[in-house]
Parts: C-alpha cells; structure tokens; sequence
C-alpha cells in the first residue's frame, strides 16, 4: 500500500500489459497505483511503426479482427475511435501450383464447403478434388480428445486440402504446422463440429450458413496504423510506464508481492499488492518459477515461432499490372521461403497513392535458418519473390528487415489444457494474474480480452482487501 492507494505492477509493455492497466484504471480510478515494466527500450511489443519510403508502416501486427469487439472498443475509449479504417479489398490468393490463386469462396479456414468454387480456384490438382467428396461417405471420425488440425482434416478431405489451403492459412496466423497445432485451440468452430458431425463438408456449410452477412469487413485498423495503439492506451490508463527495466524475480511476501529488477550489481526492488504477468511464456515461466512453479513449468514447454518481415516499396511501374488483391499465402509444400505477402498500399489504400509498399513474411516454425541470413539477403529472397510471382522490375525504393525471433507461440495439441493448468496455479496467488498472447489467442483483440480477465482478477482480489 503507498498511503491508501494499492499499488498494482504490470510486467510486460506488449498491448496486453498496457490494455491490463487500462483496465486497472477503469475498474478503481486513482484508487489504485499502476506501475508498468518494460525491459525493452519501448512500449507496444510486436505493435510498432516506422517509416518505409516516407510512409508510416507498422513493422508488426498491422491488423485486428474488426469482428471481435475487444480491439475496436479499446481503440474508440483511448481516442482512436475516428481514426479506425477498412482494408479496401479484402480478396486474398495463395500461390500454388505455379499461379496465384483466388481464395475459394466459403472456405472455413481453408475447409471448403463449396466444391464448385474450389474447383474454380485452382488450388487443388483433379486427383485432389476428386478425394473431397469423399468425406460425405467415409466413416465418422471421431474427434473425443484434442486432436491435431492436419489429422483430423486430412483424415475427412485428403492430404491436399491441408497441404495448399489449411496449412497457410494457419502458417500466416502462427507461422506453425498444422501437423502439431490443435484443432481445439486454432480451429475452435471446426473443433466443434468435428465432435458430432460425420461429415466435415457438410457442417462447413453450415458454420458459413450460420455466418451472418452484414457484419462489416473482417479487419480494422487506426488511419496512422496498428502501432499507434499501445501509446495510445498507455497514455489513457495514467499507468507509470517504465521501459528498460527488466524484473528478474518475484516472490511473495506476507503483504503482497516483491519484485527485483534491474542490472544484478543494482538490483532494484518493488513492492507491490498485486501483479499481473503479461510477458511470453518463456519469460513469464523465469518469473513463477519460485512461486508458481506448476504454472511455470507448462508455459516454459510452449513453442514460439520466429519470423522476419521485410518491407518494400516499389514505383508504381515496377510491376506489369499494379498489385489488386490485399496479398497471398504460401504454402510450405511450395517450399518457397516467402510464407506470406501482403500489399499493404492496397489493403490500406490511405497509405499511398504514390508507390506499391509490401510485407513479406519470411520464417515458420522449424525454418530458423532462414533467418540466420544478414538483412541484404532477406530483402534479396522478398525482391526475388516480387520478381517471380509479380513481375517486379528493378530495385525498391527503400526497404525495411524487423525480426521476430521467438514472437509466436505455438497453440500445439493440448494447449487448451495447459492453458487450464496455468491458471489453476495461479489462482491458488492471491494477488497474481497473467495475461498475453500465449493463452487464449495471438490477435490483438484476444490478447485485449485476456487483459481484461486478468484485471478483473486483480481488483476483485484488491475489493475483498477492502483497497
């Protein structure tokens, strides 16, 4: 307690530490202290901008599903309300086969439900095709237990179906397999039917049935992009933001809570009433470990992904015919070392007018080596990549190389119970929340609703204190 007013200490800067300040705030006012550490050197995580070419473009997540109102809600209450815009397409590809291909109409990501658009869309070869149908008269699979995506799609609909749709549309979310990524946790809907439908093209149908039509666009964003958001939400919860300050242990005390952080030869302690944990796993398993040790012990067996993205902007007469789709996907059957491509100049036309700027997502689970290469190599594999699959002509105008290493965790098969597991062994802390991308989604509105859970923990525990 600092005089009458709890004193709460966030771990972790990323748009889930920052939301859960925010929230802190709204549920007590300035009867709760706020203190957020950061051991980086700025706010917002993987939520950043930096310019390309003159032209503000976030270097991370330059997306939230406009779908989930957690995002959205949190953007209209720090002031970026007005400031919320739509891609101007939302046609995506995948390069396959040779060509790029339109995205069927229908799919659940990547389940088709419509044979004739899938036909129509090349993705997949006669002999694919034909093992679709196929579905409807195989024998049920039985999904009783958490399964993996790729058996229990493949087993329906044939190797092809995971191979060149599945598998990139779940690689351009995780950058992960879909041999090893949970149906439950990635694929909750078809998860779902799977455990009482025996025909997995048939309850697709149903699922983009149920989809109401009017719901508006898929995505959003701020006008000045997605990295605006963390300062925004900073600045609005009146938290103490503190960067460059690393915590390298916590431990319980009879009041509350210790923190020490800081260089080992200056340690610097904090005391706290209550804290929530909102860094990645393997970090958050360094910080339980003395207290919650089960807890600690399941988020250090999370996987994480790294990747780098490469930014381009090109003239608008490097290419044969200007970019018309929002970007592509690749599957990794292609073995190409691009996974994903997005026209960011024509998914947030407000951009530009001038110039064709790009992301190429380079890196999925398993292919680390790639990005062992220097920057120049980088940005040589995404002009080739331009080169080849667009007809790009000539050297970009500027480009931009930011590393993700370690940045996506891996929702494996089980995740879903080790998540349960996490938060039995924290509940057990009074005082002590976590929050994050490594829990209940890695979009940014999920990570906002984690937050919000976390908070909501914090202040009932503080409202049973009588603080």
């Amino acid at each position: 307690m600092e005089g009458k007013r709890a004193h709460v200490v966030v771990v972790g800067a990323g748009i889930s530490g920052l939301a859960a300040a925010w929230y802190l705030r709204q549920g007590a006012g300035e009867r709760v202290k706020v203190t957020v550490l950061e051991g980086s050197p700025r706010i917002g995580g993987k939520l950043y901008t930096s310019e390309v070419a003159g032209v503000s473009v976030d270097a991370g997540a330059e997306a939230m599903l406009a779908r989930r109102p957690e995002g959205k809600d949190l953007a209209r209450a720090v002031g970026l309300g007005d400031d919320l815009v739509f891609p101007g397409t939302a046609r995506s590809a995948v390069y396959t086969r040779g060509a790029l291909r339109h995205l069927p109409k229908g799919q659940v990501m990547g389940v088709p439900s419509d044979l004739t658009e899938l036909a129509k869309s090349g993705i997949i070869s006669p002999g694919g095709l034909l093992r679709v149908p196929l579905d409807q008269i195989l024998p049920p699979t039985l999904v009783r237990t958490d399964v993996s995506v790729a058996a229990y799609i493949r087993a329906r609909m044939g190797a092809e179906i995971v191979d060149r749709l599945v598998e990139p549309l779940l690689g351009g979310v995780y950058a992960g397999r879909a041999d090893m990524l949970s149906l439950e946790a990635t694929m909750p809907r078809v998860a779902a039917v799977a455990r009482s439908e025996r025909s997995l093209l048939s309850a697709a149908r149903h699922l983009v049935e149920e989809t109401p039509k009017d719901v508006g666009p898929l995505f959003t964003a701020p006008k000045n992009g997605v990295g605006g958001l963390p300062e925004a939400v900073a600045k609005a919860s009146g938290a103490d933001v503190r960067t460059g300050v690393t915590v390298r242990e916590l431990h319980r005390t009879e009041a509350g809570w210790r923190l020490v952080a800081g260089p080992v030869p200056k340690p610097e302690v904090i005391e706290a009433d209550a804290v929530i944990v909102a860094t990645p796993g393997a970090a958050s398993a360094r910080l339980l470990k003395a207290e919650a040790p089960k807890a600690a012990s399941e988020l250090a067996r999370i996987q994480y992904a790294s990747m780098a993205v490469v930014t381009l902007a090109y003239p608008l007469d490097a290419f044969p015919e200007p970019p018309a789709t929002s970007g592509y996907l690749v599957p990794p059957v292609e073995r190409r070392p691009v996974k994903a491509v997005t026209f960011s100049s024509v998914k947030w036309p407000h951009l530009t007018k001038e110039l064709v700027i790009l992301r190429c997502s380079i890196g999925r689970l398993g292919e680390e080596h790639l990005l062992q290469r220097e920057d120049a190599e980088l940005v040589s594999l995404a002009m080739a990549e331009m080169a080849d699959v667009m007809g790009a002509r000539g050297l970009p105008v500027d480009s931009r190389v930011t590393r993700w290493g370690g940045g996506l965790p891996q929702y494996n098969v089980g995740h879903l119970d080790r998540v349960a597991r996490v938060r039995a062994a924290v509940a057990v802390q009074p005082g002590l929340a976590v929050c994050g991308a490594a829990y209940d989604g890695i979009g940014i509105p999920a990570c906002i609703g984690t937050a919000r859970t976390a908070a909501a923990r914090i202040l009932d525990h503080l409202a049973l204190r009588g603080e």
